[in-house]
Formats: C-alpha cells, structure tokens, sequence
C-alpha cells in the first residue's frame, strides 16, 4: 500500500512527497482509513511507529473536505480538532507535525502549553485557528479566561494517554471533555495500555475500531538492550568512563529526578562531556534550548526525567542510557524508545546497583524477556550482585512479524531505512 491509496488530497500527498515518503507504517496503514470514515479509534502501537502522522494526516483531510472558507474560519474563535498531549515538547512536535503535512492546504494550528506567556497565544486564537495542540493545564487556563472556545471541536485525539495519567491529569481530561460536543470523533492514541488507560477508553471512546501494530509494552527489536553491573556510588565514573572511552555521541540519559538530572549534567560537563538537564522545573526557553543544542550535535549529553522526555523525536538518536531504572515498567519502554527509529538501530544501556534488583526484574517481565548482562572492567561491583538481572536462560523470545525497515519516526511517515551511526560500549574511539 502507498500513500496515494489512502484518500489523501493532492495537497497532502505532495507534502508527504515533499519528506521523501512513500509507503505508511503499519499503525498509518491500520489507522488512516478509520479516521478518515470518522470511526472513534484506539489505537496502540510502540513508540517510534509514526502515531502521530496516523491522526495528523486524516485529521487534515477532513478539515479540508469540510470545505469552510479562509474568512469564514479566521472570523471565528472555535477549533474543530483538539489534540491533548502530556508535555510542551511533544505538543511543539505535534504541531510542527501538522505544519510540515499541512503546508499546502489552508489549515491553521496552534500549540498551547505552559511555561511562556499566554497572551502570544490568546492572539492567535483570536485570529482563527483549526487545530489545538494543547497541554490539559494550560487548556484549562484558556477555558477559565473564556480565550478559547470547544463548543466546534468534531475530533478529539488523546495522545499519549499513558503518560497523561501517570502525569495526573485525569480530573483536566474529565473537565475538558465536558466543555466538548457531545457528538465527535474520538481517537486515542498510546504505546501501553495499562487498566487506567481502558478504563478512560471506555467511558471517552464510542464502539471504538481497535488498532494494534505491536505486542504490548514491547519495545521495538532494532534496539539492542543490555545491562551493566556496578555499585550505585560508582555509576558516575562508570558513565564518565564509557563517554571518555567509547566516543559516545548524542546520548540520551534517564534520572529518576529532576535534582539528579541537574547534578549528573553538572558533573559530566565539568569533566568535559558537554551536557544539559531537561525537567520540568526547567524554563520553557531552557528547555528548548537544550533540546536544540542537543539535536544539533552540540551537546555529548542530555540528562532527562521521564516526563520532559515524551517529545523528544531525534531520527537515529544512537545510544539511551538508563542512569537510574525507573520505578514504573512501562516507563522503561518509553524510554529506549526514543532511540531505534526511523528504521535505523539504536542502544539501549541500563547501569544496574543492587538496590534496583526489584526494578530490572519488572521490567523484564514486562518486556517477556532478560536482559543481557555484563561487567565493565575497573568498575565490578564489590558486593551483592544484581541476581535478577543474570544473562538469559535460554528463555524463548516472543517473535516479531514486522519487518526491520519500516519503524518510522514518532511524528510522521517512514524514512528509509538505515544505520545509525551508533557505536556500541565495546568500540574503541574516544571521545572529543
């Protein structure tokens, strides 16, 4: 199946010509169709599978079908598509998104997030917008201020609803959907599906089609996962060391916290490894600028909490590093999945101490599988090994039917395929 099969208007299709796509991802291929027939949709598959392009492109279509003219929408204040996202990096990327596949129809967006001022995007709205990419507190904020009316919203997008109620928002979610029509398109989108999750499905979603491109909480095959041992109170130098040795490039790391993400990024970049922190106590400048400088090569490093990591979509991010395990399985998933996209391979490194035996041991189950295990030399752990994270067993591994080469990026169609230019923690370049 190509693109041109799918209905899309010749505008759309030269945009998506215009990225050098041709050929839909599996959840596109699944979704699309659905969208487009104005079926409510649940949808599930990894992260890094284009989930984003699956509601953007038919979300477009049918605002252009609509056939409103330019002054009739820029004299109203109502959009007819709201998309909820759990972070402002990913709400930019949404939107940018539907720029890049909407340049060449008369559609106008807005993305609407916390940490700048509201008052840029108060004139926006004024001026007319289709779409809202939004944030659920700083949604709330235009509601209570009258800035933005819902009463013409027909599609409703719930991305990343396992993150939007991991992050709480859950009473937002409930409060905004009672300012929309009661008649609408509901879609939601998600890498998990935990019982929370269901259970908000069935009370938003209306005899949903269900789409499902991958197995459950299953983190895509082109990342090679493993594991190091080496005692908590050495994870610094043990880091140091792979960066300093290794020529480690544009590396993702994970913290559990936002003051250990400030530290580790101090302390890598006062040993030489340019780094930044990305939380959500940073400034929304601050944050932005990060992520730019770290797209762009610049930095050797960006220390991340998990929730200032959901927006993150680099094509061929080489290496993650899980610094500290998170508390939650699911989260696991999400983070390596930022790297192994758009078709090429990715890294996915976890620094294991005894005390996160418990952690490596439910992400395993949850990934149905164990982790490949080994020793950094010069930095054995002295004392009580991680047992639960013992090399594999010969357990069997669940098999894959998709083929390697088309895991598209997390905002839109597949790339060609190709390897990144990771280096694996067994290389011998050094780092500059």
């Amino acid at each position: 199946m190509q693109f041109t099969d799918l209905g899309l208007s010749a505008g759309i299709l030269r945009a998506i010509v215009e990225q050098g796509y041709d050929t839909p991802t599996p959840i596109q291929r699944e979704a699309i169709p659905h969208v487009l027939a104005g079926s409510d949709l649940e949808a599930m598959a990894q992260t890094g599978t284009g989930k984003t392009a699956a509601f953007v492109l038919p979300i477009l279509q049918r605002l252009t079908n609509q056939g409103d003219s330019p002054l009739e929408r820029v004299s109203r204040n109502r959009p007819r598509a709201l998309i909820l996202v759990p972070t402002r990096e990913l709400a930019a990327q949404v939107q940018e998104s539907i720029r890049t596949y909407g340049k060449h129809v008369p559609i106008r967006s807005l993305a609407v997030f916390g940490g700048v001022g509201m008052q840029p995007q108060v004139q926006v709205l004024r001026r007319g917008v289709d779409i809202v990419v939004a944030t659920p507190g700083r949604l709330l904020d235009h509601l209570t201020q009258r800035t933005i009316d819902l009463g013409a919203v027909a599609t409703l997008v719930l991305d990343e609803a396992d993150r939007m109620l991991d992050m709480g928002f859950i009473r937002d979610i409930r409060k905004i959907i009672e300012r929309l029509p009661k008649q609408r398109q509901n879609l939601m989108f998600s890498a998990t599906f935990a019982s929370e999750v269901r259970e908000l499905a069935h009370t938003v979603l209306r005899n949903p089609v269900m789409v499902e491109v991958a197995r459950r909480n299953s983190p895509t095959e082109l990342v090679t996962q493993s594991v190091i041992r080496v005692d908590k109170e050495r994870k610094r130098d043990a880091l140091l060391h792979l960066f300093e040795n290794h020529g480690w490039h544009q590396t993702l790391v994970f913290t559990r916290t936002k003051h250990g993400a400030d530290a580790l990024a101090r302390k890598l970049d006062q040993a030489g490894v340019r780094s930044a922190a990305i939380h959500g106590d940073k400034t929304q400048g601050a944050r932005t600028r990060a992520l730019a400088d770290f797209k762009a090569g610049k930095l050797a490093a960006l220390v991340a909490t998990d929730i200032a990591a959901r927006g993150i979509d680099i094509d061929q991010l080489p290496r993650v590093v899980n610094y500290e395990l998170p508390n939650v399985p699911e989260d696991y998933v999400h983070r390596i999945g930022r790297t192994g996209r758009a078709g090429s391979e990715g890294e996915a490194l976890s620094l294991v101490s005894h005390d996160e035996r418990i952690q490596l041991r439910d992400i395993e189950r949850l990934i149905k599988r164990d982790l490949q295990t080994s020793i950094l030399p010069g930095f054995e752990p002295s004392a009580n090994p991680v047992s639960a994270s013992a090399p594999s067993r010969g357990k069997p591994q669940p098999r894959r039917t998709e083929g390697r080469s088309s895991t598209p990026s997390r905002g839109g169609p597949p790339r060609p395929a190709g390897k990144s230019p990771s280096a694996s923690h067994h290389s011998g370049q050094r780092h500059r």
